[in-house]
């Protein structure tokens, strides 16, 4: 845990709380896009050691939680097909959809498999080759690569039993949503380490000259969350929008550039519905043509039926406002009360990577406020 412990340091953390409290000197908004972030913050109370005069809020970067309620509703619908195994990453099965989630259709008889890789998918239609297999593709460019490969990897072993439920969001265009947004009160960004791990940090550039706000790429840990936010600050409080890099022991300007060229060569780039958002354009991935034999919802289009793209949430779920940074989830007049891990409203009281989730595990006293 040595490794891990540095950026950890208590010293380190509250030595970086003190220059910043030091170099602040006006009022700013600082986005953290990712929700491991959102989690470390509110895990460690990161927030609470700023100037008051610094607010941190919390963006859409949940895959999880973005997830339109239609392609919820498709993988529902995909699972109960009783000559389909379905296979999803655990945080995706208790995300409602307009009327059940993954977890009552498993109860009712759906053949869902938790997996850790989509590659165990390929292994697992390698295995059952009488079953259609079908992977829900859900993440940021994070997760990309492996899926395209899984893909690859199917090609090659010539299994025609195994497809995709492409459900992949951009993170760079929402940005560019928040910002463009007559609601918008973000100065600086916080941009995801992993995200930029994978893609590098050159598409940040535009977006940071554009609209003029600083955006810096960090790590995930206490000493690179306040180190980051350290950096966002300095550029306000002189004048500069510039990208910069604090998480550079894992990041590269260019990311890593064969996990690139895999998502490129089976992924394009579509316009995506965003869950409690609505539709941006370019925000998402889909299957290029020529991977098309791949597509569930191709396969199967004559065996479901697809809902119409909405952002109507259940009942009196706040969760749009909160993915879009304009509202904390202890705001919401429904947390902690009617809405609960074991009783959810929306995703993001679902999903571990979720802002309701981070509240509600780690402030769970704070009743909702106005």
């Amino acid at each position: 845990m040595k490794y891990v412990d540095e950026f950890r340091d208590p010293k380190a953390v509250h030595a970086l709380s003190k220059e910043i409290h030091r170099i602040t000197r006006h009022p700013w908004t600082i986005m953290e896009v990712c929700g491991g972030q959102t989690h470390s913050i509110v895990r460690y109370g990161l927030d609470r050691l700023l100037p008051t005069a610094i607010t941190l809020i919390h963006g859409p970067g949940c895959p999880v939680c973005v997830t339109p309620i239609e392609l919820i509703d498709a993988a529902c619908q995909l699972a109960s097909l009783p000559d389909v195994i379905f296979c999803s990453f655990g945080d995706m099965l208790r995300v409602p959809g307009s009327r059940d989630d993954l977890l009552h259709v498993k109860a009712q008889g759906g053949d869902i498999r938790i997996i850790y890789s989509p590659l165990d998918a390929v292994e697992i239609a390698h295995t059952y080759p009488q079953r259609h297999i079908i992977c829900f593709a859900v993440g940021f460019e994070t997760t990309a690569p492996a899926q395209a490969m899984a893909v690859l990897q199917a090609r090659r072993l010539h299994l025609s039993n195994f497809s995709l439920l492409v459900a992949h969001v951009l993170v760079p265009p929402a940005m560019e949503a928040i910002l463009s947004s007559s609601e918008n009160r973000v100065q600086g960004f916080l941009a995801a380490g992993h995200v930029c791990t994978v893609m590098g940090y050159d598409m940040y550039e535009l977006i940071c000259h554009r609209f003029q706000v600083p955006i810096v790429v960090t790590g995930f840990e206490p000493v690179d969350i306040l180190e980051g936010v350290q950096l966002v600050v300095t550029q306000l409080e002189e004048g500069r929008y510039e990208v910069e890099n604090q998480y550079s022991r894992s990041v590269q300007q260019s990311g890593n550039l064969e996990a690139r060229k895999v998502v490129d060569e089976v992924f394009e780039p579509t316009s995506r519905n965003w869950r409690g958002i609505g539709e941006i354009s370019r925000s998402g991935l889909q299957l290029r043509q020529s991977f098309a034999e791949f597509d569930a919802l191709r396969i199967f289009e004559d065996r479901i039926q697809l809902s119409r793209s909405s952002n109507a949430l259940e009942s009196e779920c706040q969760s749009g406002r909160i993915l879009q940074g304009l509202m904390k989830p202890s705001a919401c007049s429904a947390f902690g009360i009617r809405c609960t891990p074991e009783h959810p409203l929306g995703a993001p009281m679902v999903s571990s990577e979720g802002a309701c989730a981070a509240y509600y595990r780690y402030r769970h006293h704070e009743v909702a406020r106005g």
